[in-house]
């Protein structure tokens, strides 16, 4: 796709009905002859949106005014370059933790999770935060995730976690201002809820911080994994990071010679082509809930939804 498709494409099916200033921006991106000119100039994965819009609201720019946004992004473009070239988009989501919970807790107790692309580690702790699935809630713990979901019976309890590492090419530290500050970036602007449980979340982790290795997602995941103790079911889980890997096969390859078990939540493009999906419940953009590769319910991309149309799962 071009750099104006790209961006037309971000306003209309993930900006679109979930962030009004984030849509206004990606229409004016996608119709400005200066500023797709100059993204243009960038490697592929710097051109992204949600890069871009984060790296200007954590210069202080402003991401709710259009004109104010251009005459910005014109005026402090070489500062701008300079983040988009040592940034990624490291949205850590702890609400994408009430699509996984489903699966972890259906798994033989207890588990010993890995997660790749962790950035700071927040999706790490499903254990530890409570669930609201519609008039149904599990767990007690702060914050409160809040999944719209339909299509299976909620978990009644949390699963029992023994162990938890995240591999990522960029660990971000909880206990570091500036990484906070970067994760805090990467919130869409009218979403307020996600601010809260961000800021909740890592109130958690920084009473017991997680173990978060430097490395790559397929070189370094199998010696991490051999680390997880024997006597727990590995889970190796990842949400809305291949689109960044060079070799998003290579990655699947590692994770099928993996032992335990492999949760995904991604881009129905890396299903595998032997199941078919159903159609999505709208037109808005979707990830896909996977469980060892096998699809199992459409997922909003900060886990607002959770359409469930695969196999039921023990306690769901």
């Amino acid at each position: 796709m071009t750099v104006a498709e790209v961006y037309q494409q971000f306003a209309a099916r993930e900006a679109r009905g979930v962030s009004p200033a984030y849509e206004r921006l990606a229409q004016h991106v996608a119709s400005d002859s200066d500023l797709l000119e100059r993204l243009s100039g960038l490697p592929a994965p710097k051109r992204q949106p949600n890069l871009l819009f984060a790296v200007v609201r954590l210069l202080g720019g402003p991401v709710t005014d259009p004109t104010g946004f251009r005459d910005f992004v014109i005026e402090r473009w070489d500062d701008i370059v300079a983040q988009l070239l040592v940034r990624a988009t490291q949205t850590n989501e702890v609400g994408r933790c009430a699509a996984l919970l489903p699966v972890l807790a259906s798994l033989p107790q207890p588990l010993a999770l890995l997660d790749v692309g962790a950035s700071a580690g927040l999706c790490l702790f499903p254990d530890r935060y409570a669930y609201r699935y519609g008039s149904h809630t599990v767990g007690a713990g702060a914050p409160l995730l809040d999944c719209a979901a339909t299509g299976f019976t909620p978990p009644e309890r949390l699963p029992r976690v023994v162990w938890r590492a995240g591999l990522d090419l960029n660990p971000l530290d909880v206990t570091d201002p500036d990484d906070v500050a970067w994760l805090d970036a990467l919130i869409w602007p009218e979403h307020h809820h996600r601010r809260e449980r961000l800021r909740a979340a890592v109130a958690a982790a920084r009473e017991d911080p997680p173990l978060l290795m430097r490395g790559d997602a397929v070189t370094d995941l199998p010696a991490l994994a051999a680390k997880a103790p024997a006597d727990a079911t590995l889970v190796v889980y990842h949400t809305s990071m291949a689109y960044q890997l060079p070799d998003p096969q290579a990655f699947l390859d590692t994770l099928r010679g993996l032992p335990g078990h492999w949760v995904a939540v991604e881009s129905p493009s890396l299903v595998d082509a032997r199941y078919p999906l159903p159609s999505p419940p709208s037109p808005a953009l979707y990830n896909v809930l996977t469980l060892d590769g096998e699809p199992l319910a459409w997922v909003r991309g900060h886990g607002e939804t959770l359409t469930w149309f695969g196999p039921r799962l023990a306690g769901t």
